[in-house]
């Protein structure tokens, strides 16, 4: 376990970060990195936490708004356009891609963020992975408490799960949340 507050006037001076489970990162292969989504942050925190490049699954709108565009596109986002599938071909592409060659791929499973709650759990992109690859599938559970000076996260990996240990994807996806709320200490 490290504990971590990452440089002055960067994300440090606002976060103080504990990391659990890195180990549990595979290193040879592709993976899903499945977090609980509470804040926008989470996104440059995962990105610190891993120590290695991610690639982020987010909704394409976010990519049309001209900062936050840039920003999500310089941490290795991936667009995706949930109202029509079929525009994202390319998009599921890159995930492939980047799966195939041993990267790490991080969806939100509820697609959005829920603070301090699990919101409802969206499959879309996960099924398609279930489909095409199989790879490890990490939870991981993501903490925020107020702190003195800086706010305390908390990032837990859990331990990887693959989606022949569950019958279907929606005890796979059952499975996957109670993990997700657990490393979350949303119990």
């Amino acid at each position: 376990m490290a504990h971590q507050a990452f440089g002055p006037g960067g994300i440090g001076s606002f976060f103080s970060i504990r990391v659990q489970g890195k180990e549990n990162l595979p290193r040879d292969t592709g993976f899903v990195l499945l977090p609980k989504h509470q804040r926008w942050v989470d996104i440059p925190l995962l990105s610190l936490a891993a120590s290695r490049p991610l690639y982020y699954v987010a909704k394409y709108e976010l990519f049309r708004i001209p900062p936050i565009g840039w920003y999500l596109k310089s941490l290795g986002g991936i667009p995706l356009n949930r109202a029509q599938p079929v525009r994202t071909k390319s998009s599921l592409q890159k995930v492939l891609a980047a799966l195939s060659s041993g990267q790490g791929v991080v969806v939100f499973p509820e697609g959005t963020y829920y603070e301090g709650k699990i919101g409802p759990v969206r499959t879309g992109v996960i099924r398609f992975i279930l489909n095409k690859i199989e790879v490890p599938y990490v939870p991981v559970g993501i903490h925020y408490r107020k702190g003195f000076w800086r706010t305390k996260v908390n990032i837990r990996f859990g331990a990887p799960i693959f989606a022949s240990s569950a019958p279907g994807l929606a005890s796979f996806m059952e499975e996957i949340m109670k993990k997700i709320v657990g490393l979350s200490g949303l119990v």
